[in-house]
């Protein structure tokens, strides 16, 4: 590694004499980059690679504190690659999972986009295949494909519309009411849409996100019971959502204090809120975010294991790394590129491009 970080990768024209001597304790392992802490001295670092590489650090609201404060632009998936297309530098360093990495290489497709680690999958994209979405297709051959962003390249080229968690209801109803609908791949958000438009003719796929998956009823009900004064936020994408709407439902939270939010849906209310305490179920990074943008609120996870690991796997010494040689590049071929983006850009026809999740 020492040897590698005297220049820069060729995909930026600056070149770089000397690198910071703590990028000589880069050491790759099962779980990722290590090796390096995310001082004063390193984000001085990054900040220069950055610079010097023209390139400007997105970051997704579940990554790593340090990772979120080092970062240009920190939000919601669709949101920084939207964003992406938007920012004069030519080099997009996308701190997040690799789906995100490459819709933002869909809307810029002229672009370098770099990703920290390549590694760092999503069980949610994970849960569908083309192959599965085409045999699904074929059964429902008059069928519109509503599929919501946290999927592959591959996946949005098959797709009629996306959707985002917070325009999903919308994207939803602007469909002929006598269309079939294949919702892909998220069960508890196609279960949240269906429930809301009470269209009998969506079908679901059977896929989750392993973390919100985990974030449980029994839980939820336990948090809130030991909290009664508490907000509660709640993902769609959660194992739960259906549990807060019951204990709302059944008295046992006030109604009005039950939110079934995306990630900016949260900020937009942890803005707003009078509440002085808030649970969140989500996947933790969130509280980050959150806590910067009301700091006199009290945030709680209502599960504080929900981490994701994929998201995590976007360490200080990977983005380091990122920054030193050049990698991790993502591609996506012009074709799919072409074919992926009218499925994003029908959903942003619409009129509410919503919170990418």
């Amino acid at each position: 590694m020492a040897n590698s970080a005297t220049r820069l990768g060729t995909q930026s024209s600056a070149v770089v004499d000397t690198v910071w001597a703590g990028a000589a304790n880069i050491v790759d392992g099962p779980g990722g980059f290590g090796g390096v802490e995310p001082t004063e001295e390193w984000a001085a670092e990054i900040k220069r690679l950055a610079r010097m590489r023209g390139a400007t650090i997105l970051a997704h609201n579940y990554q790593l504190p340090a990772i979120q404060d080092i970062a240009d632009h920190v939000g919601d998936s669709l949101a920084l690659s939207r964003l992406a297309a938007e920012v004069p530098e030519d080099e997009i360093v996308f701190c997040g999972v690799h789906f995100m990495a490459e819709t933002a290489k869909i809307l810029s497709p002229s672009k370098t986009v770099l990703i920290p680690d390549q590694r760092a999958g999503c069980s949610l994209a994970d849960s569908i295949t083309a192959e599965q979405l085409r045999e699904w297709k074929a059964d429902y051959p008059q069928a519109i494909v509503v599929s919501y962003v946290n999927t592959t390249a591959e996946i949005k080229a098959l797709t009629d519309i996306c959707c985002t968690s917070s325009n999903a209801v919308e994207v939803v109803e602007s469909i002929d009411p006598s269309r079939e609908i294949l919702f892909l791949p998220d069960q508890f958000l196609g279960a949240h849409v269906k429930r809301i438009t009470g269209r009998e003719n969506l079908h679901i796929w059977a896929g989750e996100c392993h973390v919100h998956a985990g974030i449980n009823g029994d839980e939820l009900a336990a948090k809130s019971r030991s909290h009664p004064d508490a907000e509660l936020y709640v993902h769609p994408e959660c194992g739960c959502a259906t549990s807060a709407l019951y204990l709302a439902g059944e008295g046992f939270v006030s109604a009005d204090k039950v939110k079934i939010l995306s990630t900016g849906g949260m900020l937009d209310a942890a803005r707003k809120t009078g509440a002085k305490q808030v649970l969140v179920a989500t996947e933790i990074g969130m509280l980050h975010q959150l806590r910067r943008a009301a700091p006199e609120v009290d945030f709680q996870a209502v599960n504080d294991r929900a981490s994701c690991g994929y998201m995590k796997m976007i360490t200080p010494a990977a983005l380091l790394r990122c920054l030193i040689e050049g990698k991790d590049e993502v591609h996506v071929d012009l074709e799919t590129a072409h074919v992926a983006s009218k499925s994003v850009q029908r959903m942003i026809e619409i009129g509410n491009p919503g919170g990418g999740e």
